[in-house]
Protein backbone atom coordinates (compact mmCIF):
# COMPACT_ATOMS: atom_id res chain seq x y z
CA UNK A 1 0.00 0.00 0.00
CA UNK A 2 2.21 2.43 0.76
CA UNK A 3 5.12 1.63 -2.14
CA UNK A 4 1.89 1.90 -4.24
CA UNK A 5 1.50 5.53 -2.86
CA UNK A 6 5.00 6.39 -3.60
CA UNK A 7 4.98 5.29 -7.16
CA UNK A 8 1.87 7.20 -7.60
CA UNK A 9 3.64 10.37 -6.10
CA UNK A 10 6.36 9.82 -7.87
CA UNK A 11 5.32 9.71 -11.14
CA UNK A 12 3.21 13.18 -10.40
CA UNK A 13 6.45 14.52 -9.29
CA UNK A 14 8.00 13.67 -12.70
CA UNK A 15 5.05 14.75 -15.20
CA UNK A 16 5.31 18.29 -12.97
CA UNK A 17 9.11 18.26 -13.20
CA UNK A 18 9.32 17.51 -17.05
CA UNK A 19 6.09 19.79 -17.47
CA UNK A 20 8.00 22.80 -15.69
CA UNK A 21 11.38 21.87 -17.76
CA UNK A 22 10.11 21.93 -20.69
CA UNK A 23 8.60 25.18 -20.09
CA UNK A 24 12.32 26.76 -19.15
CA UNK A 25 13.85 25.16 -22.42
CA UNK A 26 11.19 27.03 -24.67
CA UNK A 27 11.80 30.20 -22.61
CA UNK A 28 15.13 30.34 -22.94
CA UNK A 29 15.58 29.32 -26.30
CA UNK A 30 13.24 32.54 -27.01
CA UNK A 31 15.81 34.56 -24.77
CA UNK A 32 18.96 33.25 -26.68
CA UNK A 33 17.81 33.87 -30.10
CA UNK A 34 16.77 37.49 -29.16
CA UNK A 35 19.89 38.02 -27.39
CA UNK A 36 22.51 36.10 -30.24
CA UNK A 37 24.20 38.26 -33.03
CA UNK A 38 22.03 38.87 -36.33
CA UNK A 39 23.78 37.37 -39.22
CA UNK A 40 25.65 40.03 -41.18
CA UNK A 41 22.83 40.21 -44.08
CA UNK A 42 20.13 40.39 -41.82
CA UNK A 43 22.03 43.44 -40.04
CA UNK A 44 22.96 44.96 -44.06
CA UNK A 45 19.11 44.50 -44.45
CA UNK A 46 18.03 46.18 -41.27
CA UNK A 47 20.35 48.82 -41.78
CA UNK A 48 18.88 49.37 -45.18
CA UNK A 49 15.80 49.85 -44.22
CA UNK A 50 16.58 52.13 -41.42
CA UNK A 51 18.66 54.17 -43.48
CA UNK A 52 15.81 54.27 -46.52
CA UNK A 53 13.25 55.27 -43.57
CA UNK A 54 15.18 58.27 -42.55
CA UNK A 55 15.94 59.99 -46.33
CA UNK A 56 12.05 59.19 -46.53
CA UNK A 57 11.20 61.18 -44.13
CA UNK A 58 13.86 63.73 -45.02
CA UNK A 59 11.96 63.42 -48.35
CA UNK A 60 8.81 63.46 -47.73
CA UNK A 61 7.62 60.32 -49.68
CA UNK A 62 9.70 58.25 -52.24
CA UNK A 63 13.18 58.65 -52.45
CA UNK A 64 15.39 59.59 -55.54
CA UNK A 65 11.89 59.97 -56.92
CA UNK A 66 12.20 62.16 -60.35
CA UNK A 67 9.11 64.86 -61.71
CA UNK A 68 8.67 61.58 -63.59
CA UNK A 69 7.77 58.97 -61.09
CA UNK A 70 5.27 62.21 -59.98
CA UNK A 71 3.53 62.57 -62.98
CA UNK A 72 2.86 59.24 -63.63
CA UNK A 73 1.48 58.83 -59.47
CA UNK A 74 -0.47 62.26 -60.60
CA UNK A 75 -2.26 60.50 -63.89
CA UNK A 76 -2.43 57.16 -61.86
CA UNK A 77 -4.29 58.66 -58.81
CA UNK A 78 -6.61 61.05 -61.52
CA UNK A 79 -7.32 57.92 -62.92
CA UNK A 80 -8.47 56.08 -60.04
CA UNK A 81 -10.74 59.26 -59.06
CA UNK A 82 -12.79 58.94 -62.27
CA UNK A 83 -13.31 55.11 -61.63
CA UNK A 84 -14.08 55.15 -57.63
CA UNK A 85 -15.55 58.46 -57.44
CA UNK A 86 -14.67 60.90 -54.60
CA UNK A 87 -12.42 60.56 -51.42
CA UNK A 88 -8.33 60.83 -50.93
CA UNK A 89 -7.00 57.90 -52.47
CA UNK A 90 -3.58 58.30 -50.63
CA UNK A 91 -4.91 57.65 -47.53
CA UNK A 92 -6.17 54.23 -45.71
CA UNK A 93 -10.10 54.20 -45.11
CA UNK A 94 -12.22 54.88 -42.45
CA UNK A 95 -14.46 51.69 -41.47
CA UNK A 96 -17.55 52.55 -39.29
CA UNK A 97 -19.05 49.75 -37.54
CA UNK A 98 -22.60 49.83 -35.56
Amino acid sequence: MILRQILRLSSLFRSAVSVHVRRNIGLSAIVFNKTKELDPVQKLFLDKIREYTTKSRQAGGPVDAGPDFQKDLNESLARLQRAYGEGDLTKFPEFKFE
